[in-house]
């Protein structure tokens, strides 16, 4: 069957990358940017970095620096106001996936009328977005390759899943150099998000030979790096390397899909305000546990790209391999064990997976999960 794969126009990856964006701006022949990020990024000195390239070349701009670590409608609203109100024609987003995915929704609305809310789901909008140009400081939710995006609808308790071509920044950048400055705690959590991504987007219904050649990729990547990159925030190697690898699979699971992981951790980030990536990581295993007996052989593809050794091994064993691979890379870098000592609640069990049974990424999993199951998996990671 064939397929349509959507993929930023221009990327601009590696050190130093950010010195080439005003160029690339140029050539949008727009004339005053909103720049989107949060109060954390502005203190950390990441976006005066950024500032500093736009004033250089001489790029008119307000900053717009609200941006709430689970954005919400209200938050996308906030600055789509600042956007008009400053006459800008175009968005550059810092940040990882709060930021950008604000600068998303702010572009979308610019040049769609209605609320937020009437785009969830899939491809609703008319119009293509202002253009974005996005430049990620995390290594973890690639949003700045991705077609999707996600907003916590306050009135209902839950994040929204977007799902639109024409919310795709028009120039990706990642520069290793503004990762420098990232804690442990929020490396790690980005990282497991990113290969979550990964092997979910690997063995999701929606994948291709394509996606899967982004995927397979990105395990290898993060693998292999994001222990180093947060024991040693100053390693610009292993910076670069969870950079790519987290880059590549938002490549990947952008054209391929998701799956559970994405459905259950969406509703406790909406439920608790927990961070995203922490969610995934502790629910990442039990997940892949349930789905082992409907991927074929795919988890040795995993366990393999993680570099673990499956020959001679039955492929029920070469299953728990993996399983216990993802359980020793979270672990090692400092995730918490279970659900419980992040805050969950079991007596939320039952509304949390009636939300994630309605979540847009459900339908991507290579197995289909009643009700039972979904509250089985939250009580195995609590």
């Amino acid at each position: 069957m064939a397929r349509t794969y959507y993929f930023p126009p221009v990327v601009i990856m590696e050190p130093g990358a950010i010195e080439l964006i005003a160029p690339e701006i140029k050539r949008m022949n727009v004339k005053k940017a909103l720049v989107v990020t949060d109060k954390v990024l502005v203190e950390a000195g990441i976006v005066q970095d950024v500032l500093n390239v736009l004033d250089g070349a001489k790029v008119p701009y307000a900053l717009f620096s609200d941006v709430k670590p689970n954005p919400t409608v209200t938050n996308v609203n906030a600055g789509l106001q600042a956007l008009q109100e400053n006459e800008c024609d175009f968005v550059v987003s810092i940040g990882g996936g709060s930021p950008q995915d604000t600068a998303k929704g702010i572009a979308i609305l610019a040049t769609n009328p209605g609320d937020l809310r009437d785009y969830e789901g899939v491809g609703k909008t008319a119009n293509k977005s202002l253009p974005i140009v996005a430049i990620n400081t995390t290594a973890g939710t690639a949003s700045e390759a991705t077609i999707n995006y996600v907003i916590t609808d306050e009135e209902r308790k839950l994040k929204m899943v977007i799902v639109d071509p024409n919310c795709l920044a028009t120039v990706a950048v990642n520069d290793p150099v503004l990762m420098l400055k990232m804690p442990k705690s929020l490396t790690a959590a980005t990282g497991m998000d990113a290969l979550t991504h990964a092997i979910e987007g690997y063995t999701t219904a929606g994948a291709s030979r394509f996606t899967d050649l982004f995927n397979l990729e990105a395990i290898k990547a993060i693998s292999s790096s994001l222990r180093q990159a947060v024991e040693d925030g100053d390693d610009l190697d292993a910076r670069d390397v969870m950079a790519y690898g987290q880059f590549v699979t938002g490549m990947g699971f952008s054209n391929g899909g998701l799956g559970i992981v994405h459905s259950m951790a969406h509703q406790l980030g909406g439920f608790y305000d927990l961070p995203h990536g922490v969610c995934n990581a502790i629910l990442l295993p039990y997940v892949t546990a349930f789905n082992a007996d409907a991927v074929g052989d795919r988890l040795k593809d995993v366990a393999q790209a993680m570099g673990v050794d499956t020959s001679r091994r039955e492929p029920k064993e070469i299953n728990i391999m993996a399983i216990d691979a993802i359980k020793k890379l979270s672990k090692d870098v400092g995730i918490p064990a279970g659900l419980k000592e992040i805050g969950v609640k079991e007596e939320d069990f039952s509304e949390l997976a009636d939300l994630a049974l309605a979540d847009i990424c459900t339908g991507g999993n290579p197995k289909c999960p009643t009700k039972e199951d979904v509250i089985a998996i939250y009580k195995a990671a609590f």
